[in-house]
């Protein structure tokens, strides 16, 4: 007889507890233990005998180096994220707020994939008839795609290696269940041990599988945080939904660079790429606006020029606002507290509102400089010079610090025909750039008069 036992099991982290606790004492969280039944059975031990083949040690110089096979999902800026295409074994999880587009991602990716090689769409949402109803919406042709509904990984890894297809979508992981995990689907250990199945199933037969996650209301994947560290991509599908633009965003990628980003225009027929990122992100607008400032961000390995906004207004409130839209809400902040310190520009009792326009998420600390130039735009209600970029780091001290690529980052603007670039005096061009006029500045007080030039 199989012993069971009860256990409380945190849905943030998978922590374990005897005993039902109100915070999880590894992350935190209030109230995530729920119980679940847990087995006892021993695994079977591995006895060792003479003569027993071990596990094949080689050194460093042994390891072929030969080219990893990629293959093409037919979506240029997808294989920009995945590091140049799909790799044959890997296990990629892509990510996003419901309706975001990841089933229709991916089903237009099968049904390109499905001319070339055996492909298994399956589903634990919806049913067959929906996803052919999709399908025709989205004019996707793809009459030997293989649709399987169904929500046991036991049946799933079954009809797997019967089929063996060479890629296979699994939307998604927190429906999926195993017979021998006595908790819900959706669960901890649920969602633990079929993914670590399918992992599994993906490098022994060399099956690269698409795994669509759930996330929670800050935006995070949702089940525990193992659930990324036993796949070989992570990938974040990012967008709101009264735009029509959408980025792909990978924050890990074991075959290539991560932070790389994709964009896509959502239309009636499906997603569509789009070829010039930096275009859409500059929004066109009558003459020349105060509290609007053009930056260049660097994401994974390229360039994009977006803009930012900035508000600044009286504020009636004892606590005037800060809010941040695609900036850091502490560093806006913190930045603010500098330009009263170093730059003489106080604007305590002004609430102050930034924005990065086209839904754009920039983490870097490039966007200092043009995230304070905005705010003196506003401020000082004067239109910032145009046809200009600015980048830079700014310290603690009112320095402007140097920022990687930032050679990259002003043939990038040139491209574009910008005429002047504003930047921090350690990416100083050692050449000069044709039809670009660059002004070097070391500390914030040498820009705190540009606004109104």
């Amino acid at each position: 007889m199989v012993k069971l036992k009860e256990v409380y099991v945190c849905q943030s982290c998978g922590t374990q507890s005897p005993k039902w606790l109100g915070k999880c004492p590894d992350c935190g969280d209030w109230n995530s233990l729920l119980q679940e039944t847990a087995s006892a059975a021993k695994q079977p031990r591995h006895q060792g005998y003479a003569g027993q083949a071990l596990a094949q040690v080689l050194t460093l110089d042994q390891v072929s180096l030969a080219q990893v096979s990629r293959l093409s999902t037919g979506l240029k800026e997808l294989d920009h994220v995945l590091g140049g295409g799909l790799v044959e074994g890997s296990v990629v999880l892509i990510g996003g707020d419901p309706g975001i587009g990841k089933s229709t991602i991916l089903l237009q990716c099968m049904g390109v994939l499905s001319a070339q090689v055996p492909v298994l769409y399956v589903s634990g949402e919806e049913s067959l008839q929906q996803i052919a109803m999709r399908a025709k919406r989205l004019c996707v042709e793809a009459k030997t795609m293989q649709l399987l509904a169904q929500t046991q990984v036991e049946v799933i890894l079954a009809t797997a290696a019967q089929r063996k297809p060479k890629v296979m979508v699994v939307d998604s992981i927190q429906t999926l269940f195993s017979e021998e995990v006595t908790s819900a689907p959706g669960s901890v250990s649920q969602v633990r041990e079929s993914c670590a199945r399918l992992v599994r199933f993906a490098k022994e037969t060399g099956t690269a599988i698409f795994l669509v996650g759930h996330v929670t209301k800050e935006g995070a994947l949702a089940g525990p945080r193992v659930l990324e560290h036993m796949v070989d991509a992570v990938l974040y599908f990012e967008g709101q939904s009264d735009t029509r633009y959408r980025v792909v965003r990978a924050v890990k990628n074991r075959f290539g660079a991560v932070n790389e980003l994709g964009v896509f225009a959502m239309t009636d027929r499906g997603l569509r790429e789009v070829s010039n990122p930096s275009a859409i992100f500059l929004q066109a607008h009558e003459g020349v606006k105060s509290g609007s400032v053009v930056m260049v961000t660097w994401e994974g390995t390229r360039c994009l020029l977006v803009e930012v906004q900035a508000l600044v207004a009286d504020s009636y409130l004892d606590h005037p606002r800060r809010v941040a839209v695609g900036l850091d809400h502490n560093r806006l902040a913190m930045l603010l507290a500098v330009l009263n310190r170093q730059g003489g520009i106080n604007v305590g009792q002004q609430d102050v509102f930034v924005n990065v326009v086209g839904g754009i998420r920039v983490a870097e600390t490039a966007s200092d400089l043009a995230l304070l130039m905005a705010v003196l735009s506003s401020f000082k209600d004067k239109a910032f010079p145009a046809n200009t970029i600015v980048f830079g780091e700014v310290g603690l001290a009112g320095e402007i610090r140097p920022v990687q690529s930032g050679l990259e980052r002003l043939k990038e603007a040139a491209k574009h025909g910008i005429k002047r670039a504003i930047i921090p005096k350690g990416n100083a061009p050692k050449q000069i750039i044709k039809g670009l006029d660059v002004q070097a500045v070391g500390h914030i007080r040498e820009v705190v008069s540009l606004p109104g030039k």
